[in-house]
């Protein structure tokens, strides 16, 4: 008895170390399966059960466009945004379609030759599409010519691209984590973690590259001369992530969770800034949350959306003791 006691104080105690969000929407009561913000928060691309594809105005807290992908829009696995909010991207397991943010329009609409898994968009609307097969496509609207990179043996899990399309980063279940030339498919650096990659990301210059495993290893590497820069201070057996993004000018990197977490990270030394956890919400049986997108908003607003359909902004000064 005096141990169960013990157990919900230090639970209550616990509880009242997390930080309360500024601002809560809810963005949908709908099953939400993927999500996607801008780079400064004031949109954001979702993917829902019956509603299918909606990009949803945040400024002014309601849906722009809905948008239909293919026969089913109920399908979409994967979505992104690009660094200048004018393309957004969504993915089925069997097609990818861009469309613009500007007037709604789509820009084009293409068939895969194997299963997608990951998508990623750059400011002027080429794509990445990561692929079961090993492979990533390399495709854009206004061209015919399509690049197809092989340099993965296994699913690729995870795809980024820089803002202006010049560096393509990929990474599988090869272990592998590959920067390449999204152009030609020519590879400029490679890198090897401990297990699957599950997560890599870009920054938006292209001079920071960012992938993380199944287990807990996270890595940071100038993407230029292809040294690592700083690891994740990790203390945990396993952490995943679900969300990555370099923020603060590239002095950090903002991070979501399978597990509800949303972290922020310096780039130089991998040392945690701050910390915050999403609501958990009483749909169903669901006692968690998949943070599917995070970013900054102004300039010390951290905001997240996740799989409870909630978009969450905290003030990033206040974060969990």
């Amino acid at each position: 008895m005096q141990k169960l006691v013990l157990l919900l104080l230090s639970f209550n105690l616990l509880q009242a170390c997390q930080p309360k969000p500024e601002e809560v929407v809810e963005l949908t009561q709908e099953p939400l399966y993927a999500a996607s913000l801008t780079r400064n928060a004031d949109g954001v691309l979702l993917s829902m059960a019956t509603s299918g594809l909606v990009y949803w105005d945040i400024t002014s807290q309601s849906p722009k466009y809905q948008w239909r992908h293919g026969d089913d829009s109920s399908n979409i696995i994967a979505t992104s945004v690009s660094a200048n909010s004018q393309f957004a991207v969504s993915l089925s397991r069997d097609s990818v379609a861009l469309w613009s943010i500007a007037d709604g329009q789509s820009r084009g609409w293409w068939s895969l030759p194997a299963s997608g898994q990951s998508v990623a968009v750059a400011d002027n609307g080429a794509l990445l599409v990561g692929l079961t097969d090993g492979s990533v496509l390399s495709l854009a609207a206004n061209q015919d010519k399509l690049i197809k990179y092989l340099g993965h043996t296994e699913k690729v899990n995870s795809v980024a691209i820089s803002a202006n399309g010049s560096l393509a980063l990929s990474g599988g279940n090869d272990d592998m984590v590959h920067l390449w030339n999204p152009s030609s498919g020519q590879p400029e650096q490679s890198w090897q973690l401990n297990s699957r990659v599950v997560k890599v990301a870009l920054s938006d210059d292209g001079l920071l590259a960012f992938a993380s495993d199944s287990t807990n290893d996270a890595r940071i590497w100038d993407a230029v001369d292809g040294e690592l820069k700083s690891k994740l201070n990790i203390k945990v057996r396993q952490k995943t992530f679900s969300d990555a993004r370099f923020v603060k000018a590239n002095r950090a990197l903002l991070t979501g969770t399978p597990a509800r977490e949303v972290i922020l990270w310096r780039t130089d030394s991998g040392k945690k800034l701050g910390n915050w956890q999403v609501a958990v919400t009483k749909k169903g049986q669901i006692n968690s949350a998949v943070v599917y997108s995070v970013a900054i908003k102004g300039i010390n607003q951290v905001v997240s959306v996740s799989s409870n359909g909630l978009l969450e902004a905290w003030d990033m000064t206040s974060t969990t003791r």
